[in-house]
């Protein structure tokens, strides 16, 4: 999901001065940071309160969030060993590689699920109680890491089997197409992204569309759900721009072939990090249930912090 080979080699000719680094590489931390903090929150909220433990929306939705932390976590890492270290060893850069990439996967899955349980909870209410079970649900988590595990497993076997172990041994600049060099992995991953984009698309307008007709005819706040749509459709396209990043690099590097290390940069933020920093609002701090438990998680960790300060000071 990243550079081509002969783009990596080009961005090494434009590296940033030192402040330059320094900066972007503070900005992506202090980002990774705040979000992952927020996340954190969300799912110590979640786990105090059994109301939201039986309930599948809330279940799939920290299910995005604790996926959004390990991709944050591990993709900020890449960013930065990549970014200060320019090459590291071909199985260090797998390890990190291969988690980066199924929680990627993972989020616009998560969100496809997530709205046909929206469509089912609201289009068709009798069934619900059967098609959502908690048991299911979980079901369903599997069936995500099933598919986000059997596509970067596939490259990682391609992998050893195919490349020499000169190598295997050696550095590289730790990019998808650089790690997954083949080109059974490269046709494989534009079939999967292609794959991934026509059924979470297909599957979002279905859901989204007709949610927005049943509001219409229950003459229900029709505005309401058609601002709700609008928004998850904004957060779900951030998302599945990842799907598209390697086709916009190589417009923007066309048109812009001085400014590769800014495009890179603002692409990584664009689409690994925005759209984490959107879910817990589009799926949770909107949910009044869910804010309502939040505000109080956050008012007692704010009451608990004076108190200790003044035992510390007694």
């Amino acid at each position: 999901m990243n550079v081509s080979s002969a783009n990596v080699t080009v961005v090494l000719q434009y590296r940033d001065s030192f402040t330059e680094a320094v900066i972007k590489n503070v900005i992506v931390l202090a980002l990774g940071i705040f979000i992952n903090y927020i996340n954190a929150s969300l799912i110590h909220t979640f786990s105090k309160h059994q109301i939201f433990k039986s309930n599948p929306r809330y279940i799939l939705f920290i299910h995005l969030v604790f996926n959004d932390m390990n991709q944050l976590t591990t993709t900020i890492s890449l960013f930065i060993v990549t970014y200060n270290f320019r090459t590291i060893y071909v199985y260090h850069c797998c390890l990190l590689m291969v988690p980066a990439i199924m929680t990627t996967q993972n989020t616009p899955l998560n969100i496809a699920f997530i709205a046909a349980e929206c469509y089912i909870a609201v289009c068709i209410p009798l069934r619900y109680n059967n098609l959502c079970s908690v048991k299911r649900t979980y079901i369903v988590i599997g069936i995500m890491w099933t598919c986000s595990s059997f596509s970067v497993l596939l490259d990682v076997f391609i992998l050893f089997a195919t490349e020499p172990l000169e190598f295997i041994n050696s550095k590289v600049m730790c990019y998808r197409e650089t790690l997954f060099r083949s080109k059974s992995s490269l046709k494989k991953r534009d079939a999967s992204h292609m794959l991934f984009l026509v059924v979470v698309w297909l599957t979002l307008f279905y859901t989204y569309f007709r949610i927005l007709f049943v509001a219409k005819a229950a003459d229900t706040d029709a505005k309401k759900a058609r601002n709700t749509l609008l928004l998850h459709g904004f957060q779900v396209l951030l998302c599945m721009t990842i799907y598209v990043q390697p086709m916009l690099q190589q417009v923007l590097s066309y048109f812009f072939p001085g400014s590769l290390s800014a495009i890179y940069f603002v692409l990584f933020i664009i689409n690994q990090i925005l759209p984490r920093f959107v879910n817990p609002i589009v799926y949770g701090l909107r949910d009044k249930t869910f804010r309502k438990y939040f505000k109080m998680h956050l008012l007692c960790t704010m009451n608990v912090h004076p108190k200790t300060t003044v035992m510390m000071r007694t």
